[in-house]
């Protein structure tokens, strides 16, 4: 495995650039958090029905980017909410897009695994959304550290990419679906030099390189167990957020999901997983 200052190097240069460039995409749209004070992200708004109320709950969003689903969970009528992340340009826009948005928010640069470190007290909600696992290299050392941010009854609720989605091999230009890289969790990352991000920008990236790594549906279940925490809910689902498999996808429902156009049941797109302690 990379040295642990390594991967966070390579990959915090990596966010910090695409931080501003994501900040004025239409595609997070942040400018419709100010104008409507009801508005929520498509992402929250499909977990919805999973999370529940958060009516008085003290929530913490890990590895939370600029803040578009933070300011979104605010307002689910938590008591108190606090976005972590590691990059300081991305917090820089979720403070300055939660003031915009009225919503009062906390947020704290930490890497994932320093969180218990540099927050204080416990949490009623550990929040994490999609797209956060595969920047992990340690599945049993965030479920570790979920369980020290939980209060006794306290509850996790993520979701995910499903690893099998992960590890498609996404340069196919048939219409097959194949396995090509890891489902599970591997000591060296998988290393990616990719010169574009996942919103619309004409923006030339110079920090385009990457440290990866998947965990397996029964790696992330098992990590949680073995951290005292009792799952409660998993929940496969056939559509994800975004355009996975571009050309090979529709995009499905009122939230803006994607799912493969031919067979989805074919593909776990992604998951939802609640575990309390």
């Amino acid at each position: 495995m990379p040295a642990v200052t390594e991967y966070l190097h390579v990959n915090r240069t990596n966010w910090d650039e695409r931080a501003p460039v994501h900040a004025v995409s239409p595609e997070y749209g942040l400018q419709r958090f100010a104008d409507d004070p009801a508005f929520l992200s498509d992402v929250i708004n499909f977990d919805r029905p999973l999370l529940g109320s958060l009516d008085g709950q003290r929530v913490v969003h890990l590895q939370c980017h600029i803040g578009h689903d933070t300011v979104s969970l605010s307002r689910l009528g938590a008591a108190s909410v606090t976005g972590v992340d590691f990059s300081a340009p991305a917090l820089e826009v979720a403070r300055t897009f939660a003031a915009a948005a009225h919503a009062d928010v906390r947020f704290v640069q930490s890497d994932v695994y320093r969180a218990r470190e540099v927050l204080d007290g416990e949490f009623d909600l550990v929040y994490t959304g999609v797209g956060a696992l595969n920047w992990l290299p340690d599945v049993k050392r965030w479920a570790r550290t979920v369980r020290s941010l939980l209060r006794p009854g306290g509850r996790l609720h993520i979701r995910e990419g499903h690893p099998v989605l992960w590890s498609l091999d996404y340069d196919r230009d048939d219409d097959l679906i194949a396995l090509d890289t890891t489902y599970f969790e591997q000591p060296e990352p998988m290393v990616f030099d990719e010169p574009y991000t996942y919103v619309t920008t004409d923006h030339q990236f110079q920090a385009t390189v990457t440290h990866e790594w998947n965990h397996g549906i029964g790696e992330i279940v098992t990590a949680l167990l073995e951290a005292g925490l009792t799952i409660t809910t998993l929940v496969e689902h056939q559509s994800v957020p975004w355009n996975a498999l571009p050309g090979k996808m529709r995009e499905v429902g009122e939230f803006h999901e994607w799912q493969l156009i031919d067979r989805p049941e074919r593909l776990p797109h992604s998951y939802t997983l609640q575990a309390v302690v």
